[in-house]
This record gives C-alpha cells, sequence and structure tokens, in this order.
C-alpha cells in the first residue's frame, strides 16, 4: 500500500510539473509582443518618414518645374521683344535711307535749276 500511495503521489508530482510547463511560454509572450509592437511602430514610423520625404521631393520638383516653365516663359518674352525691336529697327533705317534718298533727289534737283 505504502508502494501505490508513492507512486500516486509521485504521478500527482509528475503532472504538475507538466502542467506548469507551458506556462512560462505564456510568460515570454507578453515580452513578445512588446516588442513586435516596437518593430511595428518603428516600420510605421519609417514609412511616415519616406512618405513625408516624398512629399517634399514632389514640392521641390513642382517648385523646380514651375521655376523653368517661368524661365521659357520670360525666355519667350524677351525673344518677342527683341523681334519687335529690331524690326523697328530695321523700318527705321529704311525710313532714314528713304528720307535721305529724298534729300539726294531734292539736292540733285537743286543743283541742276542753278
Amino acid at each position: 500500500m505504502k508502494k501505490v500511495i508513492a507512486s500516486l503521489i509521485a504521478g500527482l508530482f509528475a503532472t504538475s510539473v507538466f502542467a506548469q510547463a507551458p506556462a512560462a511560454p505564456a510568460a515570454v509572450a507578453p515580452a513578445v509582443k512588446a516588442e513586435a509592437k516596437e518593430t511595428k511602430a518603428v516600420a510605421k514610423a519609417d514609412a511616415k518618414e519616406a512618405k513625408a520625404d516624398a512629399k517634399a521631393d514632389a514640392k521641390v520638383e513642382k517648385a523646380h518645374a514651375e521655376a523653368k516653365s517661368d524661365v521659357a516663359e520670360a525666355n519667350a518674352d524677351a525673344t518677342k521683344s527683341k523681334a519687335k525691336a529690331r524690326a523697328k529697327a530695321k523700318k527705321a533705317k529704311a525710313e532714314a535711307k528713304a528720307d535721305k534718298a529724298v534729300d539726294n533727289a531734292e539736292a540733285k534737283k537743286d543743283a541742276a535749276m542753278k
């Protein structure tokens, strides 16, 4: 009878040890969860930073494109103004040449009359 009681008590201790074994990993689980949460937060922060960088780059590119557009427009205006100035100069030169021709003709006419 002592052997039976001893084996029952030994069986109880053995089952209690095996029953408590899964409890240890449960204590590790919160640490794993905290680490996973931290990793997730870091990834989220990195994604947010990357998004902000991309947005800032897009703004810079937009400003650069607008500046190029403004420069192109200014160049077009300058070319147009130069063309107008050249046309005016050409016209003035032609008028001066015509006036000179008229003056020469009048001078010749006056010289012939004398």
